[in-house]
């Protein structure tokens, strides 16, 4: 099975986002309007799909077909290690992140696909297969909601199965404060025996963190994500050191190496790969080993649960999927067949690779011109 092409493409998208009215453009953050959709095909013909997000989303298109194409066409498919190797020694020798990792991580997930496809087996069984299905924790606590608002979207989501929500902080006016205000109103919403985590998407100092930490300790959070500025290694062992609440981070992080340096500063109680920027299945599959020897579980942050759910299923050390409403309406437009959790759990589809089908219509509606 050799690689005979890779055709990279840039997509838009509008979300609705429950109890408020009309669409919002982009499918997250103000930042996320674009996502880089990436196709590989064989020498067989046989078609393997992959995905990154918005950072930097035309130069990823364009490091794809003419930077990363050139560098491993005619390689062999199954020959992961190599075509890594290969990446990395061509493109990537002082191993840097950003582009050149996300460019990796679609080709890496579109390479899984052609195997698990040519073998007629998930990519959860060919990591390990250690369960058939993972529980979703639904991010929902979107910036656009008032206290009234925040309150009933979070007994909409536990109404409908959901066991675990995430709220996102650090993007309010009212500061810190005004987040100890919204996580207690979450708390107070769906009670003690539902799952709270909050995440700050690295936009808090040591400071401020500290001080948001301290005023909701009583609120039983299950994790606070990727809580200062850089992802600091350094001061988010400090800060672990000063919380009870546990820390995770590491989704946007492009290679094991920066993983490491959360266990060796003994950072995080989590580790976070996300197959869409860590370098793929192939990467993230190291990150888990390094997670496990510590005796560290991974979990998703920074969405794409379509394709985060195959390694935390595979893994023993897997734990939970982020089901991000707005990457998953992403994935229920672009494929005719995405499951959905039933409950708080997703279950693997019992089909090869990724087990999706790319529905031609939506791929073509949802494209943009890269000029």
């Amino acid at each position: 099975m050799i690689i005979k092409d890779i055709r990279a493409s840039l997509h838009g998208f509008s979300i609705e986002i429950p109890l408020l009215e009309g669409r919002v453009q982009g499918y997250g953050r103000e930042e996320q309007t674009h996502f880089v959709f990436c196709q590989v095909e064989t020498d067989e013909g046989i078609v393997g799909y992959g995905l990154t997000g918005h950072f930097l989303s035309r130069a990823v298109v364009v490091a794809l077909e003419k930077h990363v194409l050139p560098c491993v066409r005619g390689m062999d498919v199954r020959d992961l290690e190599k075509i890594h190797q290969r990446v990395w020694q061509k493109l990537n020798p002082r191993a840097m992140s950003g582009t050149i990792s996300m460019a990796l991580s679609c080709l890496d997930i579109a390479l899984w696909d052609i195997i698990g496809k040519a073998e007629g087996r998930s990519i959860a069984a060919m990591l390990g297969g250690a369960r058939d299905k993972v529980p979703c924790y639904v991010t929902f606590g979107f910036p656009q909601y008032d206290m009234d608002l925040l309150g009933e979207a979070a007994k909409l989501h536990v109404s409908n199965g959901f066991r675990a929500l995430k709220s996102v902080v650090a993007v309010d006016k009212g500061g810190w404060r005004e987040d100890v205000r919204r996580v207690k109103a979450i708390r107070d919403a769906v009670g003690a025996d539902i799952d709270l985590m909050i995440d700050a998407n690295y936009l808090f100092n040591p400071v401020e963190a500290k001080y948001l930490c301290r005023e909701i300790e009583d609120c039983g959070i299950t994790w606070f994500e990727e809580p200062l500025t850089q992802n600091d290694a350094r001061a988010l062992a400090d800060l672990r050191r000063s919380t009870k609440i546990p820390l995770a981070a590491g989704q946007m992080e492009g290679h094991r190496w920066r993983m490491r340096e959360f266990v060796e500063h003994q950072s995080l109680d989590i580790l976070q790969p996300n197959v869409t920027y860590c370098g793929g299945y192939t990467e993230a599959r190291k990150i888990a080993h390094l997670a496990q020897i510590y005796n560290m579980p991974i979990a998703n942050g920074g969405g794409w649960p379509l394709f985060n759910m195959h390694l935390l299923a595979g893994m023993m050390n897997g734990w939970i999927v982020e089901w991000h409403l707005g990457m998953v309406a992403v994935g229920e437009t672009l494929f005719t067949d995405a499951p959905k959790p039933k409950d708080g759990f997703i279950e693997i589809p019992n089909r090869p690779g990724l087990g999706l089908t790319l529905d031609q219509d939506a791929f073509r509606e949802t494209r943009v011109a890269l000029d």
